[in-house]
């Protein structure tokens, strides 16, 4: 039995409907019962994976970044606690960013731009040009760094310069939510390269370069200061081998600073394929005096920083090494004092970065299940793209077998 234009229009407001109501509903399948754990793998996004601003979701669970999208270009994947994944579309020249300890929001370098993944809204918190290094374990206060360089050289009638293009950076303590800065004293440096807050945030480790000479030697200094106003308590030079191994280096009881160092070719001169080929391990300074502590710890290659600590053992981020960078793969990997890995969390193949929000890293909260991106997790546009050809094709069908009906004889009594 054929249908009639009343029905073939109420099957597509029937469709149109279903598909309006799976844009509205969540993504999470078997990664529901998983919530508030880290999972295991993730996996690229749909290309029409709608964006955190079009379909917001829940506090982050895992953040990636991949090329793998429909923008062809660095974009993050929020995966949320309850499996769903979201897009973040990075701005033209932008770096990563980072998220914040509770997983609600990610804010934006130089832009000043503070976004909040439960409702999608962005909005400019900070002044323009910091670069955030560090969020405090409470997740009020962002450490991070603004350039005083002059983005232009000029120069007199007699060809002299007249300005100095290689100032000193600052390093700020930011409040994201309220747009307060302040400047902390932490000496000269030419540009900071990576900070990190004490677990109680009564101590600051920043380190980087401290004139031109030592940045371009890849040579940096490492200071441990109080942001409370109380002075450098020490600094210790670290050459060109040794660097911050990241924004969670102070280890859990507070009594040792991490650091990555590396045996292989150092310098500016190294090749991409000698980086990559360096074999790191990690060291420990005593945060009281800044001498050396405790045993090194292989880690390997391809390190690149600590994110969190599961007990006494460092979590660390790994990106491998390629000759194409779209081939690279992300994944975090837990470090045991005899040098075995555990891996925790892979990210497919073309991941640049992979961040975990510090509640869950604070916990240790991981093992969880496998979620799959929803293809019914798409933007407005596409279920309109796709409905309202739909209901035009329906009309015009409708209206043909009207006129069929018309033009029939009517039958004889």
């Amino acid at each position: 039995m054929g249908l009639t234009g009343g029905r073939l229009r109420r099957a597509a407001v029937v469709a149109l409907v279903l598909g309006l109501v799976a844009l509205n509903t969540p993504a999470a399948t078997a990664a529901g019962s998983g919530a508030g754990v880290v999972p295991t793998r993730v996996h690229d996004p749909w290309l029409w994976q709608a964006t955190v601003g079009q379909r917001p979701a829940g506090p982050a669970a895992l953040l990636f970044f991949t090329d793998r999208t429909r923008y062809f270009e660095s974009t993050g994947v929020l995966v949320d606690r309850d499996g769903a994944y979201r897009l973040i579309p990075i701005h033209i020249g932008e770096g990563h960013g980072l998220l914040s300890p509770d997983g609600r929001h990610y804010l934006r370098p130089d832009s000043g731009e503070l976004l909040d993944l439960t409702t999608g809204r962005q909005r400019r918190t900070m002044s323009t040009g910091v670069y955030p290094m560090a969020w405090s374990s409470d997740g009020q206060q962002v450490l991070g760094t603004r350039s005083n360089d002059d983005s232009v050289i000029s120069y007199g009638p007699d060809n002299q310069q007249l300005n100095d293009p290689e100032k000193p950076d600052d390093l700020l303590v930011v409040d994201p939510f309220r747009g307060t800065e302040r400047t902390l004293d932490v000496g000269t440096f030419a540009a900071h390269a990576a900070a990190a807050w004490s677990r109680g945030g009564d101590l600051v480790a920043v380190t980087g370069s401290p004139d031109v000479p030592a940045r371009l030697a890849e040579r940096q200094q490492l200071v441990v200061v109080d942001p409370a106003g109380g002075g450098t308590r020490w600094q210790v030079d670290l050459g060109d081998r040794r660097i911050l191994a990241g924004p969670a280096a102070w280890h859990p009881d507070g009594r040792r600073l991490a650091l990555l160092a590396f045996d292989g070719c150092a310098g500016p001169r190294c090749t991409s394929e000698q980086a990559a080929a360096r074999t790191w391990r990690i060291e420990f300074l005593d945060t009281a005096s800044g001498q050396a502590v405790g045993q090194a710890l292989p880690a390997g290659t391809s390190v690149s920083g600590i994110i969190g600590w599961r007990g006494d053992d460092p979590i660390l981020r790994y990106v491998s090494e390629t000759e194409a960078d779209t081939d690279r793969q992300a994944f975090l990997a837990a470090l045991s004092p005899d040098g075995g890995r555990e891996v925790l969390v892979t990210t497919p193949v073309g991941s640049t970065d992979l961040m975990v929000p510090g509640d869950l890293l604070t916990r240790a909260a991981f093992g969880g299940p496998e979620p799959r991106p929803s293809p019914f997790a798409a933007p407005l546009w596409l279920y309109l793209t796709l409905g309202v050809p739909l209901l035009l094709a329906v009309a015009l069908l409708t209206r043909r077998l009207r006129r069929r009906r018309s033009a029939a004889p009517t039958p004889s009594a």
